[in-house]
């Protein structure tokens, strides 16, 4: 089986990527690819929705590891929403993606999104 990888319309500073099928050593460089143009800009949060992913390799947390770390550099983050239990336990053996940014729904990851965004500009307020 093959990786899809679906680009939605950015907002907001933020990126939804939807990951379906298998990231594993044949796909990894698929995803690599598409995230890389993502990781130039300056967004704050990509957020990559593993509903249909059903299978994931060392090669593949290696490429979320790799988005974190391009990411970071900036303070942005690397959110996780909807992983199948399959690919949470991965997570969870691994600890490759800490568990505040993983988030059982698209909804959770939003809500996580918008009081980040509200508390940066209460700081904006208060200077």
């Amino acid at each position: 089986m093959s990786l899809h990888i679906e680009i939605l319309p950015a907002a907001n500073g933020s990126q939804r990527v939807v990951l379906s099928g298998r990231l594993d050593t044949h796909t990894y460089e698929d995803l690599d690819e598409k995230l890389a143009p993502l990781l130039s800009r300056n967004l704050h949060s990509l957020v990559l929705d593993l509903a249909a992913l059903e299978y994931i390799s060392s090669a593949g947390i290696r490429s979320i590891f790799k988005a974190r770390k391009a990411l970071g550099g900036h303070g942005g983050k690397v959110l996780v929403v909807n992983p199948q239990a399959q690919i949470q336990k991965v997570f969870d053996v691994v600890k490759a993606v800490p568990m505040n940014e993983i988030f059982s729904s698209t909804a959770e990851a939003d809500a996580y999104l918008d009081a980040m965004q509200r508390k940066v500009l209460q700081g904006d307020e208060e200077d």
